[in-house]
């Protein structure tokens, strides 16, 4: 079956380009295109991507404001959303906005395919090394839109706080697995319980959660 995606950006030539890339996979259907927020909206409300493909500079709404409103309680769509960006501190507003990931913009084309293959399955996409560099830079100056610490993390086990630590510095199931001396099985089981504990939706939002409530520290090893 098909993933119906949906470009978002104010530039006219970059959708271009990346409608060319997608298009030449088989199983992925360019359905529409936006040039601001708003725009996104209406076209997700018509056309029920899958994947929105958003950038978050944007005039009129951003792309922060627009995935919130997508991926929110009053959601406008089933869509996930993955942004494209510069690296700037936007990035962090969207994943808390709730888009499953982030990709550079100058990325290759398979990264840009393979990330929207993985965001339509429900996953996130997590680059490790670009997470940790956002994160540690931006995490603890950013102010939050709920500034109380929560309580949830006293629900989680002693094996499950150090899962989530792992996670938030941008390891793989794998990585973790090795790190703990466990197997991906029980790695992929703790993070599922992680989730569900701490209400969250992905292991994106479970990293910012984690630098958000204190329990890692922006450059701590």
């Amino acid at each position: 079956m098909a993933i119906r995606v949906l470009l978002v950006d104010d530039q006219p030539l970059l959708r271009t380009g990346f409608r060319m890339i997608l298009e030449a996979e088989q199983e992925l259907v360019v359905v529409g295109e936006a040039g601001d927020g708003l725009q996104a909206l209406e076209q997700v409300r018509a056309l029920q991507p899958d994947v929105v493909l958003m950038d978050i500079r944007m005039p009129r709404m951003d792309g922060v404001e627009a995935t919130r409103q997508i991926t929110g309680p009053e959601r406008n769509g089933p869509a996930k959303v993955l942004t494209t960006f510069d690296l700037d501190e936007y990035v962090v507003e969207a994943l808390r906005a709730g888009a499953s990931g982030f990709l550079l913009k100058d990325a290759p084309a398979h990264e840009l395919v393979q990330a929207i293959r993985v965001v339509a399955a429900g996953e996130a996409m997590l680059a490790p090394s670009i997470t940790r560099r956002l994160l540690d830079k931006y995490a603890g100056h950013l102010p939050s839109g709920e500034e109380s610490v929560p309580d949830a993390l006293g629900t989680l086990t002693e094996r499950e706080v150090e899962v989530l630590k792992l996670v938030a510095r941008g390891l793989s199931n794998a990585e973790i697995a090795a790190d703990l001396f466990v197997s991906e099985t029980t790695v992929k089981t703790h993070v599922g319980h992680v989730l569900t504990k701490l209400g969250l939706r992905d292991r994106v939002q479970a990293a910012v959660y984690a630098y958000e409530s204190g329990l890692v520290r922006p450059g701590a090893q």
